[in-house]
């Protein structure tokens, strides 16, 4: 597609699908140059629709990070997977992105299947060219382009941030010209209380393992700013399903959940720039993840 300037600001929705663990919140942070996602290298990390808005002279973007799209059997995960859905047919422009080791069919069915039946446009991004070599890629770049659903398809790296740039340029030839909806100076329309929330969930993941970060919520019940102390006070409950996973959290003595509050402060401290005080409480609730009315309540 020919590169076209436009006389007028561009503005669109593009939403950032793929399966779970494929670099969507690397490449939303690496496009906007700060984390408004969570990112571990457990799969699935990514449980709520995160909107990040990029700007530039020529456009904004608002760059909609997805739930990994897989085959959901429980209560959350269906809901994880409704909602990477739920909007392809409303947006400008659909990001899928692959691994740069996938055969085209393989384990991309579910995915790919869905997008032969709607109109959006849509561009393969085979993430992750910097974990192989060159010539690697070149397959999968023809298999996908030879299936007729991609409009562009092009190789990049969301942690690098090669061909990221390139990337933006190609999308924003699928953007109508439009007001802006947001203003310039914000990266996503989350407010702060899910931003803290995702923080202490993404510091509990990376400190457990096995099926603990999989049975973990968090609810902030109190978030109280006082200007005057340069003081945010954080109350957040953090919910699992059985009581052995209740003890993992808490850790001997205490001292997995005080390192988590720990590092969580760390980061809150840096994203609201004031002091911060984490209180942090471990309940149980049993089977949490096919229980509607929980899910409903923690928005998801």
């Amino acid at each position: 597609m020919t590169m076209h300037k436009a006389t007028e600001p561009l503005f669109g929705f593009v939403s950032i699908i793929g399966r779970p663990n494929v670099g969507k919140s690397t490449l939303l942070n690496q496009v906007l140059g700060e984390k408004v996602s969570i990112v571990t290298d457990k799969p699935q990390t990514t449980r709520n629709r995160i909107l990040g808005i990029y700007n530039d002279a020529e456009a904004q973007i608002v760059l909609l990070d997805t739930p990994g799209i897989h085959q959901a059997k429980g209560g959350l995960n269906k809901r994880m997977v409704q909602t990477a859905l739920a909007t392809l047919d409303e947006i400008d422009l659909v990001l899928f992105l692959v691994p740069p080791n996938l055969e085209f069919g393989t384990k991309d069915s579910l995915i790919t299947d869905h997008l032969k039946e709607i109109k959006t446009p849509k561009v393969l991004v085979v993430n992750k060219i910097d974990s192989i070599k060159q010539d690697q890629i070149i397959p999968v770049l023809q298999a996908y382009s030879e299936s007729g659903i991609f409009s562009d398809v092009i190789p990049i790296s969301a942690l690098t941030g090669k061909n990221v740039t390139r990337l933006l340029d190609i999308s924003k030839q699928y953007l109508p010209e439009g007001v802006p909806l947001f203003p310039d100076d914000i990266a996503t329309d989350q407010p702060l209380r899910f931003l803290a929330s995702e923080i202490i969930r993404e510091k509990l993941i990376i400190k457990t393992r096995n099926e603990v970060p999989y049975a973990i919520a968090v609810k902030i019940e109190s978030f109280k700013e006082d200007a005057r102390k340069n003081l945010t006070k954080i109350q957040a409950t953090l919910y699992v399903e059985r009581n052995s996973q209740k003890g993992i959290l808490i850790g001997k003595k205490g001292q997995l959940l005080k390192e988590v509050g720990q590092s969580a402060r760390i980061e809150l401290e840096k994203l609201l720039a004031t002091k911060i005080f984490l209180e942090l409480w471990v309940k149980v609730r049993k089977n949490w993840r096919t229980d509607d009315l929980f899910l409903t309540d923690m928005n998801y």
